[in-house]
């Protein structure tokens, strides 16, 4: 059979890890949506707006550790998808961007052609701002080395790729794509690195674990978890980093929020004089409301391939490589302590009272106690404060980046990758943006159980300016929206209905559930209280 440039670039996508695509299709996108359609190689869902697109796409590579493809048209489409990706690379998840685009003979016609831009490069340069590595393939005879490049990209840094197809290229003969080889790794500065990261832990009095996004990224929370166990060593994650090692024999401790988390939690953190941080990204999301700044000379970062204690760095160390490095020699920490986990919220009284967001979190807390863990989607505003108090489990959300929109579409693009019904949290003003992508979950099969925090406007932002008329959004009856969507809606006003409708949800799988829940005037979880407290004190 002849290989074409697109049957190789299908058959190189799934030797790299990816198992589905997302996608919207256009005039340029046209003949690769054909060959992925005809080919069926990987499975392709479609959506109805290019962000849910890169938002499914990046939760789907998030959840599997894996590569997740986005696939969208020239201009109009791939401008849409932009948001998605610099979230994606903000937080380290490896999409890969295929866009259609105008052939080689169009290019030079001389003519203006529709959903250019500037130029008929502008796209291309865009991209370069927003991912790792890019190829535009215009040439079959180079394009395998240009795709294996970029992928091998993709895979090793955890990033989002740009890959621009020429619609007249696609059915040229193209030789497979070989992977590309994992770069060598000097194995005595390997050495010298763990045997040194170990001894400033045995000389630490307080030494701490600190997980964040690179140790799911590369499939590594089994590894760090048996480390941590070997080591004795009590184990944080970030706000990032939430639901890491959920399903791991680990001495996890609790999520490390500043001043909006707990106080032993804060004090574990700030009070270490050897904080070993695995794959951890330094943001202000995660350090920004620290009661005192975390002295990072006597921190050890393993992060982006290289490892820095104090003042000196060991480049070229894949942190799959040193999580390996360190189980090989890891002993027991005289000092080692023992540290009680905190516990999350449960016990939801369904009685006729008002709800708060902490009584969401007694409420999944209950129905995952009963029924087992489900994977959370999360998107950004007091729905991303509220999941600080669920149980430990799978969870994805912007942490970082903060792109409201996010929650319904990465949902979806959980389930399609996992096969676990997921539970949404999202806010009422989040999901005006993406909600409408619940419609395409009786075509696909998909049928999670979404809860939306409904206060009539964007509540984060209410609560740093209470007075502002600009965060009211009005009050929309979104049950019935899911019932015209081909769900099943619950208007939610009680504790007593809030319990009813989970229970409801959970029985009655084969269609998404939408629980409006409508929440007491001015309600705030626990944690954004203490979030935009802390900001305020800190910055004013």
């Amino acid at each position: 059979m002849r290989t074409t440039l697109a049957t190789a670039l299908l058959e190189a996508l799934a030797q790299a890890g990816a198992r589905e695509v997302f996608g919207i299709p256009g005039d340029f996108a046209l003949p690769f949506f054909d060959a992925l359609e005809s080919s069926g190689r990987l499975p392709l869902y479609t959506l109805s707006h290019e962000p849910s697109v890169g938002f499914a796409a990046d939760a789907a590579a998030r959840i599997r550790c894996a590569p997740s493809v986005a696939a969208v048209t020239y201009g109009a489409g791939a401008f849409n998808v932009v948001n998605a990706v610099a979230s994606a690379f903000a937080e380290k998840s490896p999409v890969v961007v295929i866009s259609g685009a105008p052939g080689t003979r169009e290019r030079g016609s001389g003519l203006l052609l529709h959903h250019q831009a500037k130029t008929l490069d502008s796209q291309y340069e865009m991209f370069r701002q927003a991912t790792g590595a890019q190829a535009r393939l215009d040439a079959p005879a180079t394009a395998g080395a240009r795709i294996a490049r970029v992928l091998a990209s993709a895979r090793r840094y955890a990033q989002p790729v740009y890959l621009e197809l020429p619609r007249d290229c696609l059915g040229e003969a193209c030789a497979p794509v070989w992977a590309e080889p994992a770069p060598p790794v000097d194995e005595e500065a390997l050495a010298a690195c763990a045997e040194e990261i170990l001894a400033r832990l045995a000389q630490a009095k307080s030494p701490v674990l600190m997980v964040d996004v690179e140790v799911r990224r590369f499939g590594l929370e089994a590894q760090v978890a048996k480390l941590a166990k070997r080591l004795a060593i009590p184990v944080v994650t970030t706000l990032m980093g939430r639901g890491l090692l959920d399903n791991a024999d680990a001495p996890l401790v609790g999520t490390y929020l500043g001043l909006a988390g707990t106080p032993e939690v804060s004090a574990l953190v700030e009070d270490s004089d050897a904080l070993l941080m695995l794959g951890v990204i330094l943001s202000d999301t995660n350090f920004g409301v620290s009661a005192r700044r975390v002295d990072l000379r006597r921190a050890i970062q393993a992060l982006d391939g290289r490892v820095t204690l104090g003042f000196h760095t060991y480049a070229d160390m894949p942190l799959d490589r040193v999580v390996a490095a360190l189980l090989a020699r890891a002993q027991p920490l005289a000092q080692a302590r023992a540290v009680a986990p905190v516990e999350a919220p449960r016990g939801l009284v369904a009685d006729e009272g008002a709800i708060e967001p902490l009584d969401i979190s007694r409420a999944l807390n209950d129905l995952m106690d009963a029924h087992g863990r489900m994977p959370v989607a999360t998107d950004v505003g007091d729905c991303l404060f509220t999941a600080m108090d669920l149980v430990q489990t799978d969870h994805v959300a912007p942490g970082y980046y903060a792109t409201m929109g996010f929650g319904v579409p990465a949902g979806l693009g959980v389930q399609a990758a996992s096969g676990r019904r997921p539970v949404i949290l999202v806010g009422d003003g989040a999901f005006q943006m993406t909600g409408l992508e619940l419609g395409h979950c009786a075509r696909h099969g998909w049928d999670p159980i979404v809860v939306v925090m409904n206060n009539g406007g964007w509540g984060m932002l209410s609560a740093f300016r209470p007075e502002a008329r600009y965060n009211a959004l009005g009050t929309w009856n979104l049950a019935r929206v899911a019932d015209a969507l081909g769900g099943a809606g619950h208007l939610v006003r009680t504790r007593a209905e809030l319990a009813k409708a989970l229970a409801t949800a959970h029985a009655n799988p084969g269609r998404f559930h939408l629980l409006d829940v409508r929440l007491a005037a001015g309600a705030l979880s626990p944690t954004l209280r203490r979030f935009t407290d802390a900001v305020s004190r800190l910055h004013g």
